[in-house]
């Protein structure tokens, strides 16, 4: 007895709604335990007065607000595809702004650390006079601001379309970076801005590194110290290249949407997602935050759910 179409689209609907069950489950668990962490390592930087008053542990915790917000961010976006549902324009502006803007954050960050490491090791008489809290919160200040400034370049794309629309017209489709600013100039402009941002910070890194390596050989210099800079310093570029992989998760999510079908492409998404997004997300900051020796037993003593410990500075 051959099953009615009526039988087959309930059957289809089902499975589709048990798929997408299932994709928002194993994409919300990871990213869920992840925020977690990043909240304790959040809480550990603000409980001991060596954490709130140490330059590059405010840097650290700048990172973690970043990458914080831009993951709660892109798990909403991620929901809202594995559900197909569709918003307006504002609402999606609005989602996908914060995420360009909390994406920018940490290459930027990033950065900052590298050039204090290399005052640190090559003008250690001066680290105190440069790097301090002052000039640090002008850093942080001046990295919010270059990539708020490329948010709103990017929404001066939108000039040419209607504004009063878009707070009542639903998207085509499910929202994402690209589909928010259907226009291809804003495409070449993300691609040569990411560029530059990549660019000026591998160059920098490398260039502190080279720096870090000739000061080493001096005999004034600290031999452990300078060491302990190079690894910092190789460090903050797997960690720029791991901040910089939120740039290429919707251009390749559009490249595999025109060649795979629309069931396989639900999967391989969640997977990208995972890979491009929350990892790096997460590991940027808790990689650091092991290795540091002063971060380390207060991070592992809140995991442990350990609420009394008394913390001095590590020596350098």
């Amino acid at each position: 007895m051959s099953s009615s179409p009526f039988n087959i689209t309930i059957g289809q609907q089902y499975q589709g709604l048990l798929e997408r069950i299932v994709l928002c489950f194993l994409s919300t668990g990871p990213a869920c335990f992840f925020l977690l962490i990043n909240g304790i390592l959040m809480f550990s930087l603000r409980s001991k007065p060596v954490f709130r008053y140490t330059c590059r542990y405010i840097l650290l915790y700048n990172i973690l607000v970043a990458d914080t917000a831009l993951l709660i961010v892109t798990q909403v976006l991620f929901l809202l595809a594995v559900g197909r549902v569709k918003i307006t324009y504002a609402v999606c502006g609005t989602i996908t702004t914060m995420a360009n803007l909390t994406s920018g954050i940490s290459p930027l960050t990033l950065v900052i650390m590298t050039l204090e490491r290399y005052v640190a090791v090559c003008y250690p008489l001066r680290h105190a006079s440069i790097v301090n809290i002052k000039n640090t919160v002008v850093a942080i200040i001046a990295a919010w601001a270059v990539s708020t400034l490329n948010n709103v370049t990017r929404n001066l794309f939108l000039i040419e379309y209607p504004y009063e629309k878009f707070g009542k017209v639903l998207m085509k489709d499910y929202c994402t970076n690209i589909g928010w600013i259907p226009d291809s100039l804003c495409d070449d402009y993300d691609r040569a801005y990411n560029a530059v941002v990549f660019v000026s910070a591998s160059i920098t890194v490398i260039s502190s590194y080279t720096g870090v390596v000739i000061a080493a050989k001096a005999a004034s210099t600290d031999k452990a110290s300078a060491l302990k800079a190079r690894k910092t310093l190789l460090l903050h570029l797997v960690q720029l290249f791991l901040s910089l992989a939120y740039t290429l998760y919707y251009p390749l999510l559009s490249a595999l949407a025109k060649t795979v079908q629309r069931i396989v492409f639900a999967w391989v998404q969640s997977v990208i997602y995972m890979l491009f997004i929350v990892l790096p997300r997460c590991l940027t900051s808790l990689i650091y935050g092991l290795r540091d020796q002063t971060v380390r037993p207060v991070l592992l003593h809140y995991l442990f759910c350990r609420w009394k410990l008394s913390v001095e500075p590590a020596t350098c």
